[in-house]
């Protein structure tokens, strides 16, 4: 199968700009804490190449070797919020659209009108 067979899907210019800026900020912490590039591949098992197009913001870069590598550098618990229901303020408010004005109990769960004594 030629490459000009296969189509691969086209992704959005945001995101292209939103994987360059997460490559980028990887690149950045790695080099904050002065690791070579070898010993973070290394130590987030992938190849050097690996790590190379994840600090360039392949989109093809496995999203398990983005997070094994903040994992590598002790930053992964911010990969666990990103998608986080407390920021997602569109879902929120689309949420708070559809509350009920009254909640009603069902018949059974209701309290005894006051007036209504049991013997």
């Amino acid at each position: 199968m030629s490459s000009e067979n296969r189509k691969s899907p086209t992704i959005p210019l945001p995101v292209i700009r939103a994987l360059r800026k997460l490559g980028a900020d990887i690149r950045d912490a790695r080099r904050r804490r002065r690791i070579p590039v070898s010993i973070l591949a290394e130590r987030a098992s992938i190849s050097r190449t690996t790590l190379n197009r994840i600090e360039k913001g392949d989109p093809n870069a496995a999203l398990g070797n983005y997070a094994t590598v903040l994992f590598s550098l002790g930053m992964v618990e911010r990969l666990a919020n990103i998608a986080d229901a407390r920021d997602d303020t569109v879902g929120l408010e689309l949420e708070e659209e559809h509350l009920p004005q009254r909640i009603r109990l069902p018949r059974r769960q209701r309290p005894r009108n006051p007036d209504q004594t049991s013997a």
